[in-house]
């Protein structure tokens, strides 16, 4: 089974708190606070490995942590930073956080994207010792990690495509032309996922993608072509194939207008794609049928495509001609040709990108009722999660704090007085200014 789409939820680690310790030691002179500092959560990162074909290592499973950071200790140890959560993906994944914050496209083995990031660790006692405060016993408490739901869509990273109706015969000629080993039976939608396959030619090389076959409707999901036309996307080229003795007695013309028109409606773009138009299965009509149809869809397609040629299977015939079309009509951009008119269309293409929160300044002061004031904002928020206010030495240190930040004075302005309650992320207390 092929899977080229998950939703699951990433959390990073969370920061280690940090230690509050003095030092104590026979015969040392000197001690005071020595706490160290928590570690740092650890980060999870997508990263792109070329040894995955898909993305079925992840169905079924709902959520991935990070190790969190280990605590600090006494003697000015720093607790040790937790362990990345590294998430394999084949190249060729887009990764979307499902806001809408984060988008990235890992096209290269080895890019990779941060997209939730390990929570910072707390100060130990130590770091809060000045010459007015020698002794402070409050330390910093680690933060949480990110936590987010995103999704993993992979879009196959192929050269060339093989498009039309099913039972058409791309099967075969992907069997014949590279050493892919598709299925191959004499009914349709034998091919049930996108098949790759390598062409080599002198020095170069360039993947070959069977796609399922497509049937009318197949952009609003009929058929299987709802799920797997969007690998086309990622090809610069495409080869209409095209069953000159349909089984089902079906008319070639209203065939290929059929595919045509249903590439066109899941993305205008792909109209744009310069193509081949292989007639395959010309083993199974007589050469005189076939050439007249070799004239007469190179007449009707004029200009359409970028040539039209007889293929068969079975006996080979203009598969040779077919791969060096493809590599001579291949466009020599490493993107497909619309991609430069319309660069909304990908996501950025990274090597390693890291997902950066909305900016934490700023605050806002209300009056929530007589005597209580609330104060909102991310940063203020972190600044309380970091301390325990129940601790007399931790309240001072988080008015010196929203003194500094300019909250005090704020509050002065919409009528706080001293005595009156605070409340931030939910939790109120008193503060005396």
């Amino acid at each position: 089974m092929f899977f080229d789409y998950v939703k699951i939820k990433v959390r990073a680690g969370r920061g280690g708190d940090g230690c509050i310790s003095f030092r104590r030691e026979a015969h040392v002179p000197k001690g005071g606070p020595d706490g160290g500092d928590g570690g740092f959560g650890g980060n999870v990162v997508v990263v792109a490995d070329e040894s995955l074909r898909d993305l079925a290592r992840y169905r079924g499973r709902a959520e991935f942590t990070a190790d969190d950071g280990r605590p600090g200790e006494g003697n000015r140890r720093h607790g040790a930073s937790g362990d990345d959560r590294l998430l394999i993906v084949p190249p060729g994944t887009q990764v979307t956080s499902t806001d809408g914050v984060l988008t990235a496209e890992l096209n290269e083995s080895g890019a990779s994207v941060v997209v939730a990031r390990g929570g910072t660790g707390g100060r130990g006692n130590k770091q809060f010792a000045t010459s007015t405060q020698q002794a402070p016993r409050f330390s910093e408490g680690g933060l949480p990690g990110e936590e987010r739901e995103i999704e993993l869509r992979l879009r196959l990273l192929a050269d060339a495509g093989l498009v039309g109706l099913p039972n058409a015969g791309k099967s075969s000629l992907l069997d014949r032309m590279t050493a892919a080993a598709p299925k191959i039976a004499d009914y349709p939608f034998t091919t049930l996922e996108p098949v790759l396959g390598t062409l080599d030619l002198d020095d170069r090389q360039l993947v070959l993608v069977d796609i399922p076959g497509l049937i009318e409707g197949a952009h609003e999901g009929a058929g299987l072509g709802h799920e797997f036309l969007a690998h086309v996307e990622r090809c610069r080229l495409l080869v209409h194939v095209l069953d000159l003795a349909p089984l089902d007695g079906s008319d070639p013309v209203e065939n290929f207008e059929t595919v045509e028109r249903e590439l066109a409606e899941h993305d205008q773009r792909l109209a744009l794609l310069p193509r081949i138009v292989a007639l395959s299965k010309a083993d199974l009509v007589t050469p005189e049928t076939a050439a007249t149809a070799l004239a007469e869809w190179r007449e009707r397609l004029g200009d359409r495509v970028l040539g039209v040629m007889l293929t068969s299977s079975a006996t080979r015939e203009g598969l040779d001609e077919l791969r060096d079309a493809i590599f001579k009509k291949m466009p020599a951009d490493e993107k497909p040709a619309w991609s430069a008119e319309t660069p909304d269309h990908e996501a950025p293409q990274v090597e390693h990108i890291v997902y950066r929160p909305a900016d934490k300044a700023g605050f806002a002061v209300e009056q929530v009722e007589q005597g209580v004031f609330r104060v909102s904002g991310r940063g203020i928020e972190l600044l309380l999660a970091r301390f325990d206010v129940q601790n007399a030495e931790a309240l001072r240190h988080v008015e010196q704090r929203l003194r500094q930040i300019g909250v005090i004075r704020e509050l002065e302005r919409k009528g706080f007085e001293s005595g009156d309650e605070i409340e931030i992320a939910g939790e109120r207390f008193e503060l005396e200014i």
